[in-house]
């Protein structure tokens, strides 16, 4: 090859490996104010997301991960989903990683819920990246806003906890004086019933715990009727929580289990109403008591009232084996969430991505009293 053909080989290299150069650069770093051509009217960024779970296992988080994904995916934000396994040094481990790693924006499903020294410690890894922690409570009941108020580079995007509770109490007094003689399977006037706790820390299982209880008494009591009686007179708690505080169907399928080779019709004690503090327990006592063949969708039913309106929960409602939930909304919490990141990536403050999230839906979502950087998703009744 003479010399003109081996200089015009190279000079057409050169300009092949700078075309691939800024091909990968805008590949990488993609113009903030650059539209999505495949999604319209969305606004591609720079962000690199980590998303941490506390565990993928769980039901309601599961729809989430769902959820979260295909929003994220709408607005071209780039994210990496992570399982905390229920551990959190595992999931601290893996924001370290992804912190080392480029990541410039955390969300958080924290797996130690309502601990402020779980919270303290995501936030002093991520410095100045801004954190959104969501669905599970960065606080404890006591101070339930301390670490928010102290961070402006935080937010928090969940429930409000005592919400779920007070409705899942309602439902439940309701259905109760409707249908009272039926459910009262010994005829001894009283309600005699059994209740699954998800975890004992968690602030979402203490005010469901709580109020479930509670507002369905207050709802008896305004009808004449006597309050809900635990089915064991000498536990000292009224409940029986998943020691894991995974909140888990097995936890629940052993408890009921138990509970029945004692408490059962036969012996004329039978439980006559199953309150748990989410949809995957009660699936568990669902299972356990068609077992003993109860709520096979048709015949003798035991009232069983979750949380969460998962797809399964609301299968077992439709086919008459599980009477009622709370819909805790998976996609309107996703929504929320890619709507903060969203702004965040363009600029925003915390305060300011929260508020524009909660103006998408007035109706779903609430921006906390006092807490600029705390949003509510609503729950809803579900029968």
């Amino acid at each position: 090859m003479n010399m003109k053909k081996l200089l015009a080989l190279g000079l057409a290299l050169v300009m092949v490996f700078a075309l691939v150069a800024c091909t990968n650069n805008d590949t990488k770093n993609p113009d903030p104010t650059a539209a999505n051509p495949d999604n319209p009217g969305t606004v591609a960024t720079d962000l690199n997301v980590g998303v941490f779970y506390y565990t993928y296992s769980d039901t309601y988080i599961a729809s989430v991960r769902t959820a979260l994904d295909a929003a994220l995916d709408a607005k071209g934000i780039k994210y990496q989903d992570y399982d905390g396994n229920n551990q959190q040094g595992t999931q601290n481990d893996a924001i370290q990683t992804a912190l080392a790693n480029g990541t410039n924006l955390l969300i958080v499903n924290l797996v130690n819920s309502g601990s402020p020294d779980a919270a303290k410690a995501i936030t002093d890894m991520a410095g100045d990246v801004p954190v959104i922690f969501f669905n599970r409570a960065v606080d404890s009941e006591d101070d339930p806003d301390a670490t928010l108020k102290a961070d402006d580079n935080i937010c928090f995007i969940g429930t409000d906890a005592p919400e779920a509770g007070h409705l899942q109490g309602k439902m439940i007094g309701d259905y109760l004086v409707e249908n009272y003689d039926t459910v009262d399977l010994n005829g001894d006037g009283v309600i005699s019933y059994a209740l699954m706790k998800g975890d004992e820390a968690n602030v979402e299982a203490i005010y469901r715990t709580q109020y479930g209880v509670e507002d369905a008494d207050a709802v008896l009591e305004a009808a004449g009727k006597p309050k809900l009686a635990y089915f064991d007179a000498a536990a000292s708690t009224k409940y029986q929580v998943d020691q894991t505080g995974a909140w888990s169907t097995q936890a629940a399928v052993d408890y009921m289990s138990t509970n029945l080779a004692q408490y059962n019709e036969a012996n004329g004690n039978m439980i006559e109403l199953v309150i748990c503090n989410n949809d995957g327990m009660a699936e568990g006592v669902v299972s356990a008591l068609q077992d003993v063949g109860f709520n096979t969708g048709s015949g003798k039913t035991i009232p069983v009232f979750g949380v969460d309106a998962t797809e399964a929960a609301q299968l077992l409602i439709s086919e008459g084996k599980m009477t009622g939930t709370v819909k805790q909304d998976a996609e309107g919490m996703a929504n929320a969430i890619a709507e903060t990141a969203a702004s965040i990536g363009a600029g925003s403050s915390i305060a300011d991505a929260v508020s524009a999230a909660a103006g998408t839906n007035a109706d779903m979502y609430t921006i906390a009293e006092g807490v600029a950087n705390k949003l509510f998703v609503a729950y809803a009744p579900f029968m």
